[in-house]
């Protein structure tokens, strides 16, 4: 038995480092100077430590840092609070043909992106929301309603029904329901959902490149592939940008980490 748990315990170990050392090279890169960069010095710790590479990095990527933070924020909640209430209404209030309605509404999360690109930018120029964030995170919030609805549909199917029916003896209806019984207990489900949203999105490209051609506007990750270069790269600033972009996604994750956890233990994303 000690055998195994000290086997175990190596394999993590040693998958923790393969995951760390990408982190290890970016960090430790990000703070050279641009002249010192190189395949022989990757591994050693910067000598001397120059913050020049952050600099640059947060001088060039913060404007659509702050593209990102307006896309995603309100494409996150919009598309679980919906999600929500479709979960909610599929598990606890079936009606004649759900169960189809449901999977015609799942069937959209295996939609690949490119596959709806075409009518895609025709619908938004339509609209006149093409080429803005309005249209971006319209976009992601109509695509983020299956996955979100599918978390949201399995976390209330473990909750018991006698709750719902105990408060339409008590005389409320379908919205307050929900909003007085159900949302009180979402918190899991809603960490699930809001980073798994909050992480697709930010780190979304193909959306982001199509929808808003115009680099003013457009999400940090597209930024970021701009900062290489046509024929120089200075990675210390590649290296620095990439762990800014990263850095909002991993808040995100520390933040909700228990949330999380309990949302994955209680069945929010079960099949």
């Amino acid at each position: 038995m000690k055998i195994q748990r000290l086997c175990l315990w190596l394999i993590l170990w040693v998958a923790l480092i393969v995951y760390l050392m990408p982190i290890y090279v970016m960090i430790v890169n990000g703070f050279r100077e641009a002249s010192s960069v190189s395949l022989d010095t990757m591994w050693q710790l910067p000598n001397p430590i120059s913050f020049q590479g952050f600099t640059e990095a947060w001088k060039m990527l913060s404007p659509n840092m702050q593209n990102s933070l307006v896309m995603v924020i309100p494409s996150a909640l919009l598309s679980s609070v919906i999600g929500a209430l479709n979960g909610y209404v599929f598990s606890k209030w079936r009606f004649r043909g759900s169960e189809l309605l449901f999977a015609l509404l799942l069937f959209g999360f295996f939609i690949p992106y490119q596959a709806i690109l075409l009518p895609l930018v025709r619908f938004l120029q339509w609209i006149n929301l093409y080429g803005t964030l309005a249209g971006l995170i319209l976009t992601h919030v109509v695509y983020g309603i299956s996955v979100t609805t599918l978390i949201f549909r399995n976390f209330y199917v473990n909750i018991p029904s006698s709750i719902v029916e105990a408060a339409s003896v008590d005389g409320a209806g379908m919205i307050e329901t929900f909003y007085r019984v159900m949302l009180p207990l979402s918190l899991p489900a809603f960490a699930v959902a809001l980073i798994f949203q909050f992480t697709n999105i930010w780190n979304d490209f193909l959306f982001g490149i199509t929808v808003v051609p115009n680099p003013q506007f457009q999400p940090v990750t597209i930024a970021l592939n701009n900062l290489s270069g046509s024929f120089s790269v200075d990675w210390n600033i590649v290296m620095a940008g990439a762990i800014l972009a990263a850095l909002p996604t991993a808040l995100v994750y520390i933040g909700l980490g228990k949330l999380f956890v309990r949302g994955l233990v209680s069945g929010a994303v079960k099949a």
